[in-house]
């Protein structure tokens, strides 16, 4: 799913409210992937150069999950 939802802020040009909501419950439930992680890294890069806007008027940034490997 959050490999989803960075390909349709891409192709936008906005994280949307929405989007951006998915995401945090995404990561909340701690249910991603490596991939997805990855995925993750170039939308905030994106937002943070302003490649990508934000559709949220808040200024509360999500933070990044450390990915561990499960063995």
């Amino acid at each position: 799913m959050i490999r989803a939802l960075v390909e349709s802020a891409f192709t936008t040009g906005c994280l949307s409210v929405e989007s951006e909501g998915l995401l945090h419950q995404v990561l909340a439930t701690k249910s991603y992937q490596s991939d997805d992680l990855a995925a993750l890294a170039s939308l905030y890069d994106a937002v943070r150069t302003g490649a990508i806007k934000r559709e949220a008027s808040s200024n509360l940034v999500m933070e990044f999950p450390l990915y561990k490997k499960r063995n």
